[in-house]
């Protein structure tokens, strides 16, 4: 049956002021029902941090790996976080490009707001969540913009339906209805066609060089099991230390 939520409340009352929200026929808050969800329903992957590489690249790609073999969907969207030009925080889920020694790679349009946000302060933050599997990784560091060659070779390797938008250059604009967004879409396509190597001018492709990157595997009695590795600076070069982190 379908969970269709709906408000209960005077004529006098103010919606979401004192308002009563129930789920369904049973009458349940939406509070009972997000109690009542089963949390790690399945069976949860071992997880040694004695076992684990040096530097958090090796376990990143072994743990992709193993989500991609247990089935999870889309393994390679994360949450970028930023924070914006009044210091507030924002975030939404890209897709991961690449990953190598140098970092986490991810793609913006310089004219969007995630864009202009790591351009005016140039850190983030990344976050998976594979529920399959109870594991979660974040990511932080500083954001560095790869060369115009790295990210026009990365444009042309969308879909042309990708490019077509990101052409527009109109990300999170006010929108006056979707028959406006479908013609520009149409003729920006059209565009892509005619022209198949035009690269988007502010497209930018970007790295996250991590200061720290954590592991984090659930547990179902809550013992979780988080390992945080923590760049270091020596004579010697840049390295890795391990922590274990409380739950």
């Amino acid at each position: 049956m379908a969970v269709v939520a709906r408000i209960n409340n005077n004529a006098n009352a103010n919606v979401g002021v004192g308002a009563k929200v129930t789920v369904n026929e049973d009458g349940r808050s939406i509070r009972e029902l997000l109690r009542g969800l089963e949390v790690f329903a399945g069976p949860l992957p071992a997880f040694d941090p004695s076992a684990t590489p040096s530097e958090p690249v090796g376990l990143f790609t072994a743990w992709l790996s193993e989500a991609l073999a247990a089935g999870v969907r889309e393994p390679h969207a994360m949450t970028l976080s930023t924070v914006d030009e009044a210091g507030d925080p924002q975030a939404r889920v890209l897709i991961l490009k690449n990953v190598d020694a140098s970092g986490w790679q991810f793609a913006v349009h310089g004219a969007s707001p995630k864009g202009r946000q790591v351009a005016a302060r140039p850190s983030a933050a990344l976050t998976f969540y594979w529920p399959l599997q109870g594991r979660q990784i974040r990511v932080r560091g500083a954001v560095t913009p790869e060369s115009a060659e790295r990210s026009a070779a990365d444009f042309l390797a969308r879909s042309p339906g990708a490019r077509a938008e990101a052409l527009l250059g109109r990300q999170s604009r006010h929108l006056g209805d979707l028959e406006e967004r479908d013609l520009a879409m149409a003729a920006s396509l059209e565009r892509v066609g005619k022209e198949p190597d035009l690269v988007a001018d502010e497209w930018r492709l970007c790295t996250l060089v991590p200061t720290d990157v954590e592991f984090w595997q659930g547990d179902k009695g809550r013992s979780h099991t988080r390992l945080r590795y923590e760049r270091t600076e020596s004579q010697s070069g840049p390295g890795w230390r391990k922590h274990l982190l409380w739950p």
